[in-house]
């Protein structure tokens, strides 16, 4: 180390990624596990679930307003259509097979293919194009046991995936628009340092399509990445076997990088698989494909959300926003009212009835790290308000059900971060 001090920060960063460590906080939060009996699986609980729904839900909203239509495809595929895309021989290692009836299937890696034999259903005019097709599409790969780790590394996992089918003359437009998507949701989730790179070609024998079509998929997305006006880095060796890839790098709050987010460009996979279009000249045409994801696999985005906030949740995520905590037995009823109203205005609130004193319930409820305590007491039961505690000890006073129904949609609405 050049100094003590550098040793220093290195073992504080150290110590507090003990402290956030997701699998820790998933025991401690009731959020998953994970178990032997179904090793790289995640066992989502009511809690953590919560959280995976209201990210889906958020991301959902993006793909409906980006353009894209979203589809949902089979899990189990035939080996033929597998060694049309190439991935028999190049991922084959990476996948779970099956036999059944004399025919042998593989379980699917990626959602791609299965996207490719939704656009080839109909046939499509030059006009309907860019297509985009979204879906949060469950994946299964065969990771090393040794390499399994939590939720950022699982065999089973699902992917905000999408893929839009294009002409080459509309390549550099929509990975213009898939950037701009996507630094709008990192920042809403509480990420705003975005490294970009950019995945280059494998060696020869790792990849499919010719150096031609190579040279043409990688200038595009240099090209692409130029009109977006921003620095990356080059990855040589780096992409996938079918094509170039540019990655999203984001920093948590104690300075680590993660991978989440790729757009990449394929011109091999839609003719393989027979994909086509009708150009203006009336003769068909192979799209271009665009693979893209915004966070990636959901399990390990969840884990990365869980560490960088230590479990803190802002409001807009956290599994339950408020919990409603009585002072006696005489305030149950109010208090069951109270969550009522709450929660029939969508918000995630619970009530604790139980005969504790006040502080004890506080305390376990701050450090389940809830955003919101609202005590009910004789004096709010009278006056139909509640008073308002943070998580972080900050005192708001007492208000009507109506005003903090309002202020906690707000923070909702506006994902903001919670007192």
């Amino acid at each position: 180390w050049a100094d003590k001090k550098a040793l220093t920060e290195y073992l504080t960063r150290l110590e507090e990624a003990e402290k956030r460590d997701h699998r820790r906080l998933g025991r401690e939060l009731d959020l998953f596990h994970t178990q032997e009996e179904a090793p790289g699986m995640v066992f989502w609980h009511a809690k953590g679930w919560a959280i995976w729904q209201a990210v889906e839900q958020y991301l959902r909203t993006v793909y409906r307003d980006s353009g894209y239509q979203e589809i949902r495809c089979p899990q189990i595929l035939d080996k033929s259509l597998w060694e049309k895309t190439g991935h028999w021989q190049n991922y084959r290692a990476n996948m779970f097979t099956t036999a059944s009836e004399n025919r042998d299937y593989a379980l699917k890696p990626m959602n791609c293919p299965g996207h490719v034999l939704v656009y080839k259903h109909g046939l499509h005019s030059y006009r309907e194009l860019p297509i985009r097709y979204g879906e949060f599409g469950s994946c299964i790969r065969n990771e090393p046991s040794g390499a399994l780790h939590g939720l950022m590394r699982v065999r089973g996992f699902v992917q905000d995936d999408g893929h839009i089918f294009c002409a080459e003359d509309q390549i550099e437009s929509e990975v213009v628009a898939f950037h701009r998507q996507a630094m709008r949701v990192y920042g809403d989730f509480g990420f705003p340092a975005i490294g970009v790179k950019l995945a280059l070609r494998p060696s020869a024998g790792q990849r499919i399509g010719s150096d031609e079509v190579w040279d043409k998929a990688e200038t595009a997305l240099r090209q692409a990445l130029g009109a977006c006006k921003i620095e990356w880095q080059e990855l040589p060796g780096e992409g996938a076997f079918y094509g170039p890839k540019i990655e999203y790098h984001m920093k948590d709050s104690i300075g680590r990088s993660w991978q989440v987010g790729t757009m990449q460009v394929d011109f091999s996979m839609p003719g393989r698989l027979g994909a086509e279009y009708v150009g203006e000249d009336g003769a068909r045409h192979v799209p271009v494909m665009l693979h893209r994801a915004i966070v990636g696999s959901m399990e390990r985005f969840l884990g990365i959300l869980m560490e960088h906030h230590a479990g803190r949740f802002p409001a807009w995520l956290a599994p339950v926003q408020a919990v409603v905590l009585t002072i006696t037995s005489r305030q149950d009823d109010y208090a069951s009212r109270v969550t009522e109203i709450l929660k029939n205005q969508g918000l995630r609130v619970e009530a604790d009835l139980r005969n504790e004193k006040i502080g004890l319930k506080i305390r376990e409820h701050t450090l389940q790290r809830v955003p919101y305590l609202l005590v009910a007491g004789d004096r709010e039961q009278e006056s139909g308000s509640v008073a308002v505690r943070t998580r972080a000890g900050n005192d708001l006073g007492s208000l009507k059900i109506e005003e903090f129904a309002r202020r906690l949609a707000s923070e909702v609405t506006s994902r903001g971060e919670s007192a």
